[in-house]
């Protein structure tokens, strides 16, 4: 029966589900006798705040939102922001016959779910309803099979939501105190924080090793040479007398070759020796010493999961983890993708048939297997049983025929391809080996050897290429073609060059490469990655340079600090134990209330029921209460220093990371120097160091101000040189009496060694009275955040140069206010750097410089570039990705402004005292100020309401703190 048949006999029902866009969507498929509604993210949460805390609970509650004395049980408060949703929720329940729960099937909208039947108090039959994809079939089906509410998973993810506050509440503290203020911690983004600084550690201690080999060019001597039979091939130097040619993978992180190289007897050469074995061998005859011929078979790639969906987005497109979930959790809103928060990689029996329908209708019969393939999950504990992610409906939509543009249609493009090349035979064809052998003149026996690929049946390889992290890695579409040749073929030696090499530091994690390590290392879940890594940038723990994640020196000192106090808090297996028992608790096989017990007080509390507890053992449990108390024994000097030679620290302080050299005697004052917020720790040398002690940054006497009397000094400060006055010891620095010493930044042309005290006399002179316009009003020459301007009560006109500062006249001031305004801008600078055409707009892009700073523009969209990024050395694809994040964020919004209602009431008040006429007139002045308001007030209201829609389109699960 459908919905629409079926709601006239049964009443008005009301189905809530989690956003705006969704609800919309879904009203589309059902029956007039439905109403569809948001609950616009979570209703109810832990509280935020202790004011949020009803006033009934008192200390260890207050703070925590969480009775750890009581079973650990939670107070939930309904968010201040959600309460008019609430109100409205109830009103249109009270107006209804039937309840349809409609969150999303998973943990999070499984709670949603429940908070919104515990808070609404339905008297009317509730069900819930579920489904992976929004499309009409789907949501009809929903809606005629409901099920209950699982408790279960409900109860999985309070206990998650408990433990992440607990971790959060009792160790951000910690931080507070011994490290810096406002910091957090979470029980997965500290760990992730961690790898990305184990990573940094890594690049820090590496040291670069230097070897050569050969690179040959031999040639067949056939002339009827083709494509698919070339006259000449390269080869690599593998061994000479027998022994190995050492390369990259031979040696250590110290720079040495490693054991298993040197017990193998592994040749190390250096330049010279390359170069004298290269003139050995130039009148050397080589011929083919064996030829080797495999089978080569490539498989499809499974459908895309949440975590390989944000890898391959990364790799493809230049989307940060955050961006793919937007425009996935946009198109699922919008029917056009299942259910995108998933670890599973199966497909249902509908989804096989519209993929096996579109492989014969775009490729051909010829590339369908014989039965359908079925992919198993490697996802450890899969959360719930979600499809993998493809194209909705029972026919899948091309990316031509959904009418999408930009990123939406990028990404379901990719999501497309994906699923229906799954479905595809097998890439098929013949890899060769081939090894050149030949003697030097100094009768030494070397060996070259080249490999070759050739795919004969590209199969699924036609509609679909993984990427990959390694740009230098060679994709499975590609081939590598050698010439037809036998063993004992002769061979000559076209080219021998020997060729320098030098081994690098691990790479750091990209956004796509720290997904898989934490899904490699099964630490939290996979939907909750991005959230993960935008906190860690947030916190500024980690911050991008291209790419790149580098980790800041703050996080050093964090880490340092979990590492010696918190180990186990931050031990990889310790936190994926965690994970495991979370998932026990999830399938029934655990209790959450003893399983707390023992992570927040220890041993002593519940240790009887260690196997319901835990993962059976329980010894990784215990103790965080006792953890958080005795702190005694942290010292927050030595968590935050680390020596970068026998004279010089790195410290990371209150106010940022800086590095000190300390006095070598009485007499000596110390050296210390701010390290820029932008560089990597792995570019902080010793030799650095020096130099940023060396560099004038104390302060620099100029002289005495002859009016005051007080010195004046000129400073670095991280916002640049400035000069300042230094005021006599014993003036107020706080409270009503306060007296502000008087500063002013450099001009571009100053610099701290070139400073005079004239220029300092001069710069503090400012403002500069230049005198009044015909109607006395004062214009003042100022130097402002943008440059230099004029200023006439609140009329603002640029100055062309800092000099115009002091030799500006009133003339010449009244006559740049004669000027009409220019509202635009003057003629366009040409653009820094060219950096090619976007994928999106296709228009070119250009880094222009702006006066917020260079930023980069294809026209139509302006995207500012991040203190990380330079303009020297920005990618195409680094600027693709800010003005992609620029478009998700949309237009600027501006925020109506309320009327005074003090005023408001003044007004009417004053008017109650005045003639009729006045009066007459105020009540009508009154009327029209409280239309407005009210304008004002449903203006608010409807942009208050977009921005809760915008939120809950883009919520996450994330850590606590």
């Amino acid at each position: 029966m459908s919905p629409t048949s079926e709601t006239a006999q049964g009443g008005k029902r009301l189905v809530i589900v989690e956003s705006p866009a969704k609800a919309k969507t879904i009203k589309g498929y059902l029956g007039p006798g439905y109403i569809v509604e948001a609950s616009v993210g979570h209703i109810r949460d832990l509280p935020g705040t202790a004011a949020e805390v009803p006033d009934k609970y008192t200390g260890e509650v207050r703070r925590l939102g969480v009775d750890v004395d009581h079973d650990f049980a939670p107070i939930y408060v309904v968010n201040a922001d959600k309460k008019a949703q609430v109100s409205k929720l109830k009103q249109l329940l009270a107006e209804s016959d039937e309840l349809f729960l409609a969150t999303d099937e998973d943990r999070e909208g499984e709670a949603i779910a429940w908070h919104l039947q515990q808070v609404l108090k339905p008297k009317v039959p509730v069900k819930r309803m579920v489904f992976h994809e929004i499309t009409k079939a789907a949501i009809q089906e929903a809606v005629a099979n409901p099920r209950e509410l699982n408790q279960r998973l409900v109860d999985a993810q309070e206990t998650r939501r408990i433990l992440d506050r607990l971790y959060g509440y009792e160790v951000s503290p910690v931080l507070w105190k011994k490290v810096m203020p406002k910091l957090s911690a979470g029980r997965v983004q500290s760990v992730a924080t961690r790898l990305v600084v184990e990573r940094e550690r890594e690049r820090i201690a590496f040291t670069s090793a230097s070897y050569w080999d050969l690179v040959a060019v031999f040639g067949t001597g056939r002339t009827a040479a083709d494509a698919a039979n070339p006259e000449n091939f390269g080869a690599r130097l593998v061994s000479v007398d027998g022994r190995r040619i050492a390369s990259g993978r031979d040696f250590g992180p110290d720079g040495r070759l490693r054991d298993a190289a040197l017990a193998a007897n592994t040749m190390h050469l250096d330049e010279p020796a390359a170069r004298a074995l290269a003139a050995a061998l130039e009148q050397t005859s080589f011929s083919v010493r064996s030829v080797e011929s495999k089978p080569y078979r490539r498989s499809p790639y499974a459908p895309f999961r949440t975590t390989t969906l944000q890898q391959e987005a990364s790799r493809k497109l230049g989307f940060g983890a955050k961006r793919t979930m937007q425009v996935a959790q946009k198109l699922y809103e919008n029917g056009f993708i299942t259910y995108m928060r998933t670890d599973s990689t199966t497909l249902s029996e509908t989804a096989v048939a519209a993929a096996r329908s579109q492989v014969t209708q775009l490729y051909g019969a010829d590339y369908l297997p014989d039965a359908p393939r079925v992919y198993a999950s490697k996802v450890k504990n899969a959360q719930e049983a979600h499809e993998a992610i493809r194209p909705s409906g029972d026919r899948f939509r091309t990316p031509a025929e959904t009418g999408m543009s930009g990123d939406d249609f990028r990404l379901y493009e990719l999501i497309w391809m994906r699923t229906v090349a799954s479905q595809m035979k097998d890439a098929v064809g013949q890899s060769v080996t081939v090894r050149v052998g030949g003697t030097s003149a100094d009768r030494r026996a070397v060996e070259f050897s080249a490999s070759g690929k050739i795919i004969t049946f590209h199969g699924f390889l036609k509609a679909y290429v993984e990427g990959a992290d390694d740009p230098n890695a060679e994709l499975d579409d590609r081939e590598r073609r050698l010439p037809r040749l036998a063993e004992g073929d002769p061979l000559a030696a076209e080219q021998l060059t020997p060729e320098g090499h030098a081994t690098k530091p691990p790479a750091r994690y990209t956004e796509a490469s720290l997904v898989k390590e934490l899904e490699d290392r099964e630490i939290g879940r996979p939907s909750t990655y991005a959230s993960i890594i935008d906190t860690i940038i947030n916190r500024k723990y980690v911050f991008k340079k291209g790419t790149a994640l580098v980790p800041s020196f703050l996080s050093f000192a964090v880490v340092n600090l979990l590492e010696k106090h918190f180990g186990r808090l931050v031990d990889y297996d310790f936190t994926a134990r965690m994970e495991d028992d979370l998932d026990r608790i999830a399938a029934g096989q655990a209790e959450s209330v003893p399983w707390l017990k023992r992570f927040y007080f220890g041993e002593g509390e519940g240790a009887g029921v260690a196997a319901e507890a835990g993962n059976g053992d329980g010894d990784h449990l215990g103790g965080l209460k006792e953890l958080v108390t005795d702190l005694g024994a942290i010292d927050a000097r030595e968590i935050s220093s680390f020596p970068l030679s026998d004279e010089i620290t790195l410290r990371v302080g209150r106010y940022g990371p800086y590095v000190e050299k300390a006095a070598k005697s009485e007499e000596e004052t110390g050296l210390r120097a701010d390290i820029p917020d932008e560089l990597p720790p792995d570019e902080l040398t010793v030799e650095l160091a020096e130099q940023l002690l060396a560099a004038p940054s104390g302060d620099v006497e100029l002289g005495t101000d002859p009016v005051s009397g007080n010195p004046l000094v000129a400073k670095a400060g991280r916002f640049g040189p400035y000069v300042t006055e230094v005021l006599p010891e014993g003036t107020p620095k706080t409270g009503k009496n306060a007296v502000k010493p008087r500063t002013a930044s450099l001009f571009k042309t100053m610099s701290l060694e070139t400073v005079t005290l004239e220029d300092a006399l001069r710069l503090l002179s400012l403002p500069r009275v230049v005198g009044s316009d015909a109607e006395g009003v004062e214009i003042t020459a100022q130097n402002g955040r943008y440059g230099p301007y004029l200023k006439k009560g609140t009329d603002s006109r640029s100055l062309t140069s800092e000099d115009q500062l002091f030799t500006v006249t009133l003339e010449e001031a009244l006559a740049i206010y004669a000027q009409p305004k220019q509202r635009g801008r003057a003629a366009a600078a040409p653009p820094l750097r060219e950096l090619g055409t976007d994928p999106v707009s296709e228009r070119p892009v250009v880094v222009k410089d702006g006066r917020f700073g260079p930023y980069v523009t294809d026209g139509e969209t302006n995207a500012t570039l991040r203190k990380d990024d330079d303009v020297a050395t920005i990618t195409p694809e680094r600027g693709y990705e800010l003005l992609a994040e620029k478009r998700a964020k949309g237009p600027v919004k501006k925020v109506a402004k309320k009327a005074p209602a003090k005023k408001t009431a003044a007004k009417a008040t004053a008017a109650k005292t005045t003639t009729a006429k006045k009066t007459a007139a105020k009540k009508t002045a009154a009327k029209k100020t409280t239309a407005t308001a009210g304008a004002a007030k449903k203006t608010a209201a409807k942009k208050t309401v977009a921005k809760k829609a915008v939120a809950a389109d883009q919520a996450t699960v994330t850590d606590e703190g």
